[in-house]
């Protein structure tokens, strides 16, 4: 179950942005790293520029959400990977509660593989570190 491919975070420089200008919220398993959408609503009467406008909103509407674990985890790739996709279904289940616009990644602590962490433990961590950063719909 992996997501969609207009809800994946790829590039390098994404990722950067999401580090520099975004929030962070902490868990015992997970660190949430979470960027608000822009908000450019300037009023022009140039048609060109409307068009061009709803084109970028049409962009923004997905939330981009990216997954980080490093070998500090756990030095086996089997294990970041599993890890990695319990990450991934618990995502997928709250993708449709989430704003649009918002880039996210998601950092995972080494304590997660040390604990055995399981795929509801993941579900109700991202759950509160999304409401804290104020992610879900009605909240922004």
């Amino acid at each position: 179950m992996a997501l969609p491919k207009a809800n994946r975070l790829k590039s390098r420089k994404d990722f950067q942005a999401v580090f520099r200008e975004g929030i962070r919220r902490h868990g015992s398993y997970l660190t949430l790293r979470a960027l608000k959408p822009l908000c450019s609503s300037k009023p022009s009467l140039d048609t060109a520029t409307q068009a061009t406008q709803i084109i970028d909103s049409a962009r923004v509407v997905s939330t981009r959400i990216g997954i980080s674990i490093s070998t500090k985890v756990s030095k086996r790739a089997v294990v970041r990977n599993r890890i990695k996709r319990q990450i991934t279904a618990a995502l997928y289940n709250l993708l449709p509660k989430l704003s649009p616009g918002w880039r996210l990644v998601v950092i995972v602590k080494p304590t997660a593989a040390e604990s055995k962490c399981v795929s509801p433990q993941f579900l109700q961590e991202l759950e509160q570190l999304l409401a804290q950063a104020e992610v879900f719909d009605g909240n922004s």
